[in-house]
């Protein structure tokens, strides 16, 4: 996977898991680029397992050729919601494994609700 497609996937459940909050951090969503210290810094693991959750409220509404923003992205907020917290925290895993099981289950295409879900500077509501 592209170091963009990572991006937009990350962006994506990030912001989609912060609609539960009242906003989803800007910070989340800022790219600082590779450097040797990032390596050094490892996440730390989700304390969620994302691999056991029920993507059936995203799979069944985001569908077709078009994926509707109206529906996929109200669906994003609705199952990332419960994790806000956990998607908003930087030193954890937490969105790109959400973001991995999303495409992993629906087969979307890269940066599909990094593109498509915003509602403003701070994130999504």
């Amino acid at each position: 996977m592209s170091n963009r497609s990572l991006f937009a996937v990350l962006f994506f459940l990030l912001a989609t898991t912060l609609a539960a909050s009242s906003f989803i951090s800007d910070d989340v969503f800022e790219f600082r680029g590779f450097t040797n210290r990032n390596l050094l810094q490892a996440k730390t693991p989700c304390p969620i397992n994302f691999e056991v959750q029920n993507y059936t409220i995203i799979t069944s509404q985001c569908k077709g050729l078009k994926y509707p923003p109206k529906l996929c992205c109200g669906a994003l907020k609705k199952f990332a919601c419960p994790f806000a917290k956990e998607l908003n925290d930087l030193t954890n895993d937490c969105a790109s494994t959400m973001s991995s099981y999303i495409n992993l289950y629906g087969k979307y295409p890269p940066g599909l609700f990094s593109s498509e879900c915003r509602e403003g500077k701070a994130g999504l509501k």
